[in-house]
């Protein structure tokens, strides 16, 4: 019987590689067929830039959604130069999920709308995300 059981849950695990996008992203949208991605506004005074490549970061990497797919950026904004391709699935690193969801960008923890998201446009602290290792 434990053989059944044991079976049973190989056959339940899932064959595709992890999630690499946030479920119900608005940020993402097809239009005729063609990818189309939005990014946060920038904010009024824009931070200094953090290029992808500089070790100028501390956080955890965002990860947002581009024209090319996944990447994971220095900032929620994505400016040229401030992202990289996503080693997610490959590297574990302290991340944090960027997406759009009735027309609020948000930060969520993981790569889920229910997971711990937190409005960019609030005032801090209730704008601070929960990163996770992943």
């Amino acid at each position: 019987m434990k053989l059944l059981y044991v079976a049973l849950a190989l056959y339940t695990l899932p064959v595709t590689g992890p999630a690499q996008v946030v479920q119900g992203n608005e940020a993402v949208r097809f239009v005729d067929g063609v990818r189309k991605v939005s990014t946060p506004p920038l904010p009024k005074r824009s931070p200094p830039l953090c290029r992808a490549d500089a070790r100028c970061h501390a956080g955890a990497w965002r990860m947002v959604e581009g024209a090319d797919g996944l990447r994971e950026c220095t900032e929620p904004w994505a400016r040229p130069g401030t992202c990289r391709a996503s080693t997610y699935g490959t590297e574990r690193l302290r991340r944090v999920w960027v997406a759009q969801h009735q027309g609020r960008w948000l930060q969520c923890q993981f790569p889920v709308l229910g997971s711990r998201c937190v409005d960019m446009a609030a005032r801090p602290p209730a704008n601070l995300p929960t990163d996770a290792v992943q």
